[in-house]
């Protein structure tokens, strides 16, 4: 059983590793006590440019380390940290790049659009609360232990409920975040009761310990390891907003400011699937043999079933929505499925580039995604409401950004040239690979089913007359999102290999996840 390990110390070449999480957190403390002694009637925007200028400082620091340790292109060693508790190898690194890039976007929607929302009384806060829930959404990508990923998921967890309910003047925004605290306080008591089983069964907390102890402690305890890892799924599910944990999503996201929404869909549900996906491969369960391969085998199983479900539950509920957030959350529950087929078939002798794969369609949703939730801010704002019929119109409006919004769609449907759609293909045929042609089915029909609802705001954009002639305004920093979401959509469409080539040429499945207890 496992002894404990005496506490290691940081030292200061290990604060230089931890540089991209230290600046977002100086910058947060930074900016609360500047806010702290301001005189309220200073504007309080300029917290918003700080706020991004933290989080591109903190994504040049990844960068700079992530190219320092694959000096050549070769895949570099990993750096533990903390007795493995925190390691800095490829998987995170190349998460913490999205992390950074979708809050970078984010944030410049949020400043564009701030003057719309003015319901919200605490500016700063709606600024800078990001850089915490980015911290824990970075920590989640680096955990080498179950403590380190619990930690990292409360502190995201935390400061997303305060986000989701920061229109204080909005009884909508309040509802949003009772709901979102109930459900998210249900997934993290799921998640903390299947790790303490796990932890029952192994001795251990650290992911490779875990590894090693887990073909006999499936032996002698098969039904608890089946609860441990049964409830963590079902806890990370409700996170990601995968079907049937799906409920909580079209109410809080439409009861969040838009910038919150898009925040929710891209990196609180990118971090969870990033746990899911290094709990599942750094304990080695795809490698399993005797007992222990049928309980593995279980579980990949469960997630490809909860992978179908969501791209079936989403499509299909999606279909009669008129409110266009609750459309793009229960989108968000069909994209949380295709991003599970990855983890879920697992690792075989035809198919290994399952990473490659998930990040792939993680960036091209990332940039779809917010690009669209940016579409709908200056949409919403010339109409007045949030309809699907606020797009009537568009394209006699604004007919440049119709054209953004059909570049969004396009990817969101899966169809060419789009950066979704050689995501969705990438996805289908490692599913293909892995013989898993059910899944492969699900994922095709549940495409089709979405070009309904997906193509029923290129209709209103293309085919209705809007009842109302006002101009739609688009603000400079709500413009750069919009095309710079529309440029990255065109060209990983065009040009998908050189970035699955990229992350295949540093990301080693044995070096930076199979961890060595």
């Amino acid at each position: 059983m496992y002894e404990g390990v005496s506490f290691i110390p940081l030292t200061w070449t290990d604060m230089l590793y931890l540089a991209p999480e230290f600046m977002l957190a100086a910058m947060f403390l930074f900016l609360v006590v500047l806010d702290l002694f301001l005189p309220k009637r200073v504007n309080r925007k300029f917290t918003g440019w700080l706020t991004l200028a933290g989080i591109l400082a903190s994504l040049l620091l990844v960068v700079l380390r992530m190219l320092d340790m694959n000096q050549g292109g070769a895949s570099a060693d990993s750096i533990h940290l903390l007795s493995n508790s925190y390691r800095i190898d490829d998987f995170a690194s190349l998460l913490k790049i999205v992390f950074l890039t979708g809050t970078a976007l984010i944030i410049l929607l949020a400043i564009g659009s701030d003057r719309d929302e003015e319901e919200i009384t605490d500016k700063s806060e709606y600024f800078y609360l990001v850089l915490p829930a980015l911290m824990g959404a970075m920590m989640m990508a680096s955990s080498g232990n179950l403590v380190t990923l619990y930690i990292g998921l409360e502190l995201l967890s935390i400061t997303s409920y305060v986000l989701v309910g920061i229109r204080r003047k909005s009884t909508l925004s309040a509802e949003a975040a009772f709901k979102y605290v109930i459900t998210g306080g249900i997934s993290s008591a799921m998640v903390l009761f299947g790790m303490s089983y796990i932890y029952g069964i192994t001795g251990s907390v650290d992911l490779g310990v875990i590894g090693d102890a887990l073909p006999r402690a499936m032996q002698d305890f098969k039904a608890l390891a089946y609860v441990g890892f049964l409830f963590m799924i079902a806890g990370f599910g409700i996170k990601i907003a995968a079907a049937p944990f799906h409920a909580w999503a079209p109410d809080v996201y439409q009861g969040a400011p838009t910038p919150v929404s898009a925040f929710l869909a891209v990196i609180a549900k990118g971090a969870a699937l990033a746990a899911i996906f290094r709990v599942m491969f750094s304990t080695s369960l795809f490698s399993a043999a005797g007992e222990a391969a049928k309980i593995s085998n279980d579980l990949f199983l469960v997630l490809l079933v909860l992978a179908a479900a969501a791209m079936l539950v989403g499509t299909t509920a999606a279909l009669k929505q008129r409110n266009v957030k609750r459309l793009l959350a229960l989108s968000g529950v069909a994209n949380a499925g295709y991003m599970l087929v990855p983890i879920g078939i697992s690792i075989t002798m035809v198919h290994s580039s399952n990473f490659s794969e998930f990040v792939y369609y993680l960036v091209a949703y990332l940039f779809m995604t917010i690009g669209a939730f940016a579409v709908f801010t200056v949409v919403s704002r010339a109409s007045g409401h949030k309809e699907l019929k606020s797009f009537a119109g568009m394209y006699y409006r604004a007919p440049w950004t119709a054209a953004a919004m059909v570049v969004f769609i396009l990817s969101l449907s899966g169809l060419p040239i789009s950066g979704g759609f050689f995501g969705k293909l990438f996805i289908l045929l490692g599913a293909a690979n892995a013989k898993a042609y059910w899944l492969v089915a699900v994922i095709v029909v549940s495409s089709v089913i979405s070009y309904y609802f997906y193509f029923g705001i290129v209709r209103q954009m293309f085919m209705r007359s809007g009842e109302e002639n006002n101009e739609v305004r688009i603000s400079a920093a709500t413009g750069v999102v919009i095309w710079l979401c529309a440029a990255a959509t065109i060209a990983l469409g065009i040009f998908p290999g050189p970035l699955m080539q990229w992350i295949d040429a540093i990301f080693s499945i044995k070096g930076d996840l199979m961890i060595m207890g």
